[in-house]
């Protein structure tokens, strides 16, 4: 149900990322280099369905690495946590997220939301991804055939990443072929609401809003939460921390998804992207709403 109420939040979110300048919309996708850096949209849902979105409001783009997060919790659903940490840990790996970096001793990737991580929890899901991140959007999701062609021809890194994953005994699977399914989930395309509603579904317990359906299981959205906080926004997940102060993801698409427990799921989305990959006018308009709704997790309530 939309939401008349949020709108004017909406309009002074878009305002203010409207006047951040910097980023650089990415061109090592062929794909994504084409987008228009002056796109900007921004989305708020709640658990109960509430719902409203500004700008840009439909446009389609990739999830990129914001698809992360869910197949994290299709690992954890599939085979408990103790499991999936012998694989991923959950520790912030202070590297660029397509670093080769890797935890020594075990060789295993430090999280799931670097590269190598997701790579690798990608290959301990045994299917239905898609399908899963279009039960948690509210709706069946298409892949973007054009940005998982781009991946596919100029992915080199990423397909050397899912190679050392495999030699360090971590990924499980054929590389190529489990990589080939990582460049998938990264090409499957959402609207700034659909992705608002995704993570509204982490910020409700793993229930969809305004259905109450379960789709994950409460301490599985608690963990993937967890790790989103510490290391969802790279490098930057320290200051983002402490300026917002919401579990979040980005992706290089320009996207920005980010969740407070039992509250709310906000989206944003704008191409151009800082050193990191995280989007700059995303993060100022997921920001605003932060601090003009006092939802910082660390807040003392009242």
């Amino acid at each position: 149900m939309t939401s008349g109420r949020w709108r004017p939040l909406l309009d002074g979110a878009l305002a203010e990322a409207a006047t951040v300048r910097g980023g650089r919309v990415v061109s090592y996708i062929p794909a994504l280099a084409s987008a228009d850096p002056g796109l900007l949209a921004v989305a708020m849902v709640a658990p109960d369905g509430e719902a409203d979105a500004a700008g840009d409001r439909n446009v389609f783009f990739p999830l990129m690495s914001a698809a992360k997060p869910f197949v994290y919790a299709l690992a954890l659903a599939e085979h408990g946590f103790a499991k999936v940490q012998e694989h991923v840990g959950t520790e912030p790996s202070g590297a660029p997220f397509d670093s080769t970096v890797v935890r020594g001793g075990s060789g295993t990737p430090f999280n799931a939301m670097t590269n190598i991580g997701a790579i690798v929890t990608t290959s301990l899901v045994r299917g239905g991804v898609l399908e899963f991140l279009g039960r948690c959007a509210g709706r069946p999701l298409e892949v973007d055939a054009a940005v998982l062609d781009s991946q596919r021809r100029t992915g080199d890194r990423n397909k050397a990443l899912a190679y050392l994953a495999h030699g360090h005994g971590s990924l499980v699977g054929d590389p190529a072929e489990v990589v080939d399914r990582y460049f998938t989930q990264c090409a499957a395309r959402v609207t700034v609401t659909d992705l608002a509603r995704m993570a509204a579904t982490l910020a409700g317990g793993g229930k969809l809003p305004g259905t109450g359906e379960r789709l994950i299981e409460a301490r599985v959205a608690r963990t993937v939460l967890a790790v989103m906080t510490t290391c969802g926004m790279y490098q930057a997940s320290g200051a983002w921390l402490v300026h917002a102060g919401l579990p979040a993801k980005s992706g290089v698409s320009g996207c920005l998804a980010a969740a407070l427990p039992g509250r709310l799921g906000i989206a944003a989305y704008s191409p151009p992207v800082d050193e990191h990959g995280n989007s700059v006018r995303a993060m100022a308009a997921c920001a605003y709403l932060a601090q003009r709704l006092d939802l910082h997790l660390l807040d003392v309530p009242g």
